[in-house]
């Protein structure tokens, strides 16, 4: 399925537990609040790279054991046209559009797997406080549709493991602002002083909707 219909799947299942009155999964608290309030909460630290490496934060991994790691679940995810999967994951016949640069693809070897907020960007957030199996999850985080993004390979190796402050792409840039602070809120990463001011700035010129974020743990 597509990132809109995950989207909607994980909204309506939400609201189908409140509905029935089934308690809330443990530390899933979600909150609802205006894109530029969601910027405004955001908090701010110091960045600390000291001790990070990629090997830190487990990655691609098979979750549910169907052969598909998630950098391919994302692919499945997120084609505009659904591909054939074969052996081993093979993906033919699909579509996929980047939003960073609204850009189309037919080859999955065209596209990378963006992490919204980068390893090391994370790292540098708090990550460097957490378990591996938390950074685990984090590289891994099939449960918010904003964690991980399809674009095109160049374009997200242009952003390498840059902030809104010194990175943001050509095309939808409130679409981006609004994911990088839901990713920061639901894994509770803070931000420095230039990216605050960066997504401060962003936000104001944008709708001003209200964004909902289930927070990871």
């Amino acid at each position: 399925m597509n990132r809109t219909l995950r989207w909607v799947g994980g909204l309506l299942a939400a609201v189908t537990v409140a509905s029935l009155g089934f308690p809330a999964p443990a530390q899933a608290a979600t909150v609802s609040v205006p894109l530029r309030t969601l910027v405004a909460d955001l908090p701010v630290a110091t960045e600390n790279r000291t001790g990070y490496s990629r090997d830190l934060f487990p990655h691609w991994i098979d979750t549910d054991g169907d052969g598909c790691n998630t950098r391919y679940e994302v692919l499945i995810a997120e084609a505009t046209t659904r591909p054939s999967v074969g052996s081993g994951c093979q993906l033919s016949g699909g579509r996929w559009y980047s939003y960073y640069d609204a850009a189309y693809w037919t080859n999955p070897s065209d596209l990378d797997i963006d992490h919204m907020v980068a390893l090391a960007e994370a790292w540098d957030s708090g990550a460097r406080n957490w378990t591996t199996s938390r950074r685990q999850s984090f590289a891994n985080d099939l449960g918010d549709v904003r964690s991980l993004v399809a674009v095109t390979d160049n374009v997200n190796q242009s952003k390498g493991d840059q902030d809104p402050a010194s990175w943001m792409p050509t095309q939808e840039r409130c679409r981006y602002v609004t994911e990088w602070a839901a990713v920061k809120t639901r894994w509770r990463l803070t931000v420095d002083t230039a990216e605050k001011n960066a997504l401060t700035s962003h936000a104001a010129s944008c709708s001003n909707i209200l964004v909902t974020v289930t927070h990871a743990f």
